[in-house]
C-alpha cells in the first residue's frame, strides 16, 4: 500500500502530465488564435479532438490489465504525451508558411496528447485505487488533483515568462524542455513504486486475468455489471453538468454585471480559489482530521451535486436579478461545491474500480475516464450553443444565462439522484461465473 509520500510521487506524475497539457490546450491556443490571426475554431476543433480520442481508455485500460502493471503506461503515456506536445509546437511554426502542412501535423499532435493523457491517467488512477487503502482515498484525490493545479499554474507563469518575445522556435524549445522534464520527473517519481510482479496468484476457482480473453470480451463484461454501467452514466451526466458552465461563466459576468476583461478572469480565479476549498474540505473529512470522519464518499458525492445544483440555480436567479446580486461569493459557492463533487466522485471512482469481476480495474476505469473526457469535451461546447440560442430566441443577456445555468442545474440534480443509486447496485457474483470465463456476464437491471 502507498503512503503519503508515494501518493504525492503519483501526484508529481499528474503535475507533469497538466504541465504539457496546458501548453497545448492554453499556450498555443493562444498563439493560432492571436499570433498567427487563425479562426479560433481551429484550435477549439484541436482540443476537442484530444478530448474525443480518450474514447480508447478503456482500450488501453485494458492493456496494463494484461500486463498486470501500471507504471510502464504511466511513463508511456507521459512520453506519447510529450512527443504531441512537441509535434504540436512544430506544427504552429509549420502554419505560418504552409498552412494545411502545419494543421495536419497539428492534428496527429492532438491525437497522440489524447492517447498519452488516455493512458497515463487511466493507469496512473487505477494504481491508486489499488494501493492506497479506503480510508485515505478522498485525501489522496485532492493530492494528486492539487498537484495537477499546481503543475498548471506554475507552468503558465514560467512559460509566459520564457514565452516573451514569441517566436515558433522559442515556442518549439520550451515545448521540448517541459516534456523532457515532464518525462524525467515521471520516471523518478514512479521509480520502485509498483511491486516488480506482474500478477499476484491467482486462488483456486478464481476468474483469470483479463489478458486471456479478448478486449470486446472483457468491455461487455464491465458494462454488463449494474454499478459500473451506473457509475458510467452517472460520471458523463455530472460532468456534462460540471463542464458547460466552463466556457459561458466569464460572458455572463461581463454582458449582464458589466465585468471587465480583468475583473471576469479574476471572477475564474475566485471559481478556482472555491475549487481548492472544496476539495480540502472533503480531504479533510474523508480521512478522519481530528480523530473523526465526517460522511462517507458516496454522500459527499451526492452532497457536491446538489449544492452544485443550488449554486447554478443561484447563478440564475442573478441572471433575473442583475447587477446587484452578489456574484462572487455566488461563484465562490459553485466552485466550493464543484470541488467536493470532484474529488469525492474521483474518490469513488478509485473505490469503485476493484468492484466486480477481477482483473478488469484497468478497463473500468478506462470507462468511467471516457465518460469523462467525452462529456468534458461537448459539455463546453452544449452551454455554448445554449447560451447563444437562449440569446437569439428570448433577445436579452440576463434570463437567457439564467435558462442555461437552470439546465445546468436539473443536470446536477439528476446527477445527485444517479449518485444515490450507485449503493444499491448489487455486487457482481465472483463465483457464480468462474466456471464460464471469458463470457460477457448476464445483463443486470
Amino acid at each position: 500500500m502507498l503512503g503519503w509520500f508515494g501518493i504525492v510521487r503519483l501526484g508529481f506524475v499528474q503535475a507533469a502530465l497538466g504541465a504539457i497539457v496546458v501548453i497545448a490546450t492554453s499556450t498555443m491556443n493562444r498563439v493560432m488564435v492571436v499570433e498567427l490571426a487563425l479562426p479560433a475554431m481551429l484550435p477549439g476543433a484541436l482540443v476537442a479532438l484530444h478530448y474525443a480520442v480518450q474514447i480508447l481508455r478503456p482500450r488501453l485500460g485494458f492493456g496494463s490489465d494484461e500486463g498486470g502493471r501500471r507504471t510502464p503506461w504511466i511513463v508511456g503515456g507521459i512520453a506519447v504525451l510529450g512527443l504531441g506536445g512537441v509535434l504540436a509546437a512544430a506544427g504552429i511554426g509549420l502554419m505560418a508558411a504552409q498552412a494545411a502542412a502545419g494543421i495536419a501535423l497539428a492534428v496527429l499532435a492532438f491525437v497522440l496528447i489524447g492517447v498519452g493523457v488516455g493512458a497515463a491517467g487511466t493507469s496512473l488512477l487505477v494504481l491508486l485505487a489499488k494501493q492506497v487503502e479506503p480510508g485515505r482515498r478522498a485525501a489522496a484525490a485532492t493530492i494528486v488533483w492539487m498537484m495537477m493545479i499546481v503543475g498548471f499554474v506554475a507552468t503558465t507563469v514560467v512559460v509566459g515568462k520564457l514565452l516573451d518575445p514569441y517566436t515558433p522556435q522559442r515556442l518549439l524549445a520550451i515545448t521540448a524542455a517541459v516534456a523532457a522534464a515532464a518525462l524525467a520527473i515521471s520516471l523518478i517519481a514512479t521509480l520502485g513504486l509498483e511491486p516488480a510482479t506482474l500478477e499476484q496468484s491467482q486462488p483456486d476457482g478464481a476468474e483469470p486475468p483479463a489478458g486471456r480473453t479478448p478486449f470486446a470480451v472483457a468491455l461487455r463484461e464491465v458494462w454488463a455489471e449494474s454499478r459500473a454501467r451506473r457509475f458510467t452514466i452517472f460520471v458523463f451526466v455530472s460532468m456534462l453538468a460540471y463542464s458547460a458552465q466552463d466556457l459561458i461563466l466569464e460572458p455572463f459576468a461581463g454582458s449582464v454585471f458589466g465585468y471587465t476583461p480583468g475583473a471576469s478572469t479574476q471572477l475564474a480565479g475566485v471559481q478556482h480559489g472555491g475549487v481548492l476549498v472544496g476539495m480540502i474540505l472533503v480531504a479533510l473529512a474523508g480521512t478522519g482530521w481530528r480523530g473523526r470522519r465526517i460522511g462517507s464518499l458516496q454522500q459527499w458525492t451526492v452532497g457536491g451535486c446538489v449544492a452544485s445544483c443550488l449554486a447554478l440555480a443561484a447563478l440564475a436567479g442573478g441572471g433575473l436579478v442583475g447587477a446587484s446580486w452578489p456574484l462572487r461569493d455566488n461563484v465562490f459557492a459553485l466552485g466550493v461545491a464543484n470541488g467536493a463533487f470532484a474529488v469525492s466522485a474521483i474518490g469513488s471512482m478509485m473505490s469503485h474500480a476493484s468492484e466486480g469481476r477481477s482483473g478488469r480495474e484497468g478497463v473500468r476505469m478506462g470507462l468511467w475516464g471516457a465518460a469523462q473526457a467525452i462529456a468534458f469535451g461537448a459539455g463546453g461546447f452544449a452551454g455554448a450553443a445554449a447560451s447563444d440560442l437562449a440569446r437569439a430566441a428570448i433577445g436579452t443577456d440576463g434570463p437567457a444565462y439564467a435558462l442555461v445555468f437552470a439546465a445546468e442545474a436539473l443536470m446536477f440534480l439528476a446527477a445527485a439522484r444517479l449518485a444515490t443509486r450507485l449503493t444499491a447496485a448489487p455486487a457482481a457474483r465472483h463465483s457464480s461465473t468462474a466456471s464460464t470465463a471469458g463470457a460477457p456476464l448476464a445483463s443486470q437491471a
